[in-house]
């Protein structure tokens, strides 16, 4: 009996890893950032509504790179072979299986949270379809930024009308947030791809970074501190907070035009989830002198 029980408890952990396996990549530039991003953005976040919002948050991730990565299992053999595809944990039949299972889930669990998670839910299945079935994001680099910031957006919308103390909808604070980051995703989110240059020519993907590297490598200081200065600006920020967020948009910037190793870039790229999540605080601190004024 016991020997049973054992070998039930490790198939459960060994499918729970497979599926974080999955998701493993994008725990620190996608999971931790948009968490962050609903503390910040929604309306009386709510302590208790946390593990639900990641919960949906982490099952809508998931259903993105399994759909992803079967549509292209031979990228992953040249970029992150320890995925479970190209790893043997999973075949890719099953991958496809799941893939479509998790459409409903996805759907069944938004329900669960009213009809406004539901509908971001439906519009965040019809953008995976477009950028893997569809291969929308592999014709050219723009289709693939904007799909980028309308996933996030996404994302970024559900999980912050479940951190919300209501999940109608959201406020002017947290549209404003949410279109600030869409903007921010659609025109330097290739930062991204510098690390993952080499795999991305074996599968013939036209990312910015392959298209135009010069252009692509200066773009993300440009990027980096005008989106510096317009959400200092529509947040009113202090001058201490508009100086640290400056040096770090021009020394991130620095890193990727003079910092151009894999690893180079594999480093920059999480410098700059690290300046997202700061963009990202900055309704908080909205907020909070909003507040303060009201209060006085």
């Amino acid at each position: 009996m016991l020997t049973v029980v054992t070998q039930t408890f490790s198939g459960v952990l060994h499918h729970l890893y497979t599926l974080f396996l999955f998701t493993k990549s994008d725990v620190k530039t996608t999971l931790v950032p948009v968490t962050f991003f609903a503390l910040a953005a929604s309306h009386r976040a709510a302590v208790e509504h946390m593990p639900h919002a990641i919960l949906w948050l982490w099952l809508h991730l998931l259903h993105f790179n399994v759909a992803n990565q079967v549509a292209r299992p031979e990228e992953d053999q040249h970029n992150k072979a320890w995925r479970p595809i190209p790893s043997g944990r999973m075949t890719s039949k099953n991958a496809m299986i799941l893939r479509w299972v998790l459409v409903p889930v996805c759907w069944a669990v938004s329900w669960l949270y009213g009809y406004q998670a539901l509908a971001v839910s439906i519009a965040f299945v019809a953008l995976t379809v477009a950028y893997n079935e569809l291969s929308i994001d592999g014709g050219h680099w723009i289709g693939r930024n904007v799909l980028n910031a309308l996933g996030m957006a996404a994302f970024e919308t559900g999980t912050t009308l479940l951190t919300s103390e209501s999940s109608a909808a959201l406020d002017s604070v947290g549209m404003r947030s949410v279109l600030i980051s869409a903007g921010v995703i659609a025109t330097t989110i290739h930062a991204a791809d510098f690390r993952d240059v080499p795999g991305d020519k074996k599968v013939g993907r036209r990312t910015l970074p392959i298209v135009n590297p010069t252009s692509a490598r200066l773009s993300i200081p440009i990027g980096l501190i005008c989106w510096t200065a317009a959400a200092v600006n529509i947040w009113g920020v202090d001058w201490l907070t508009v100086m640290f967020l400056v040096a770090m948009a021009v020394f991130i910037g620095w890193r990727f035009v003079f910092l151009t190793t894999i690893r180079d870039d594999e480093v920059s790229y999480i410098w700059y989830n690290v300046w997202m999540s700061c963009v990202h605080a900055l309704p908080a601190y909205y907020r909070i002198v909003q507040r303060s004024v009201t209060a006085l």
